[in-house]
């Protein structure tokens, strides 16, 4: 499968990547290579978590965030990389803004 991150999804990840860099020198990056291992595995694991709001949700790793995303044919389609800790009506307003 391929991956296709949206410029929405691109935004979220570099939203918390400042937040975590700015708590910490080298956390930012850590957070950005944890959040890309886990959006590589959904070539293979695309299609098998849970269903939120309409989209695939995977719970990441390290970090409470969930990668909502769709598929379509052969791609994988990232749209929102949230925060969990977040209130749940933002994530759910967010989601469906596109």
């Amino acid at each position: 499968m391929n991956i296709l991150l949206l410029e929405s999804a691109s935004r979220d990840i570099q939203e918390a990547y400042q937040f975590y860099n700015d708590a910490s020198e080298f956390l930012g990056e850590y957070f950005k290579e944890i959040i890309i291992g886990d959006i590589d595995a959904l070539q293979f694991q695309a299609g098998i978590h849970s269903v939120v709001h309409g989209y695939y949700r995977k719970i990441t790793r390290t970090f409470p965030f969930a990668i909502y995303n769709k598929i379509k044919g052969e791609q994988v389609i990232i749209s929102a990389v949230l925060d969990c800790r977040r209130n749940p009506k933002s994530n759910i307003d967010r989601l469906r803004s596109g």
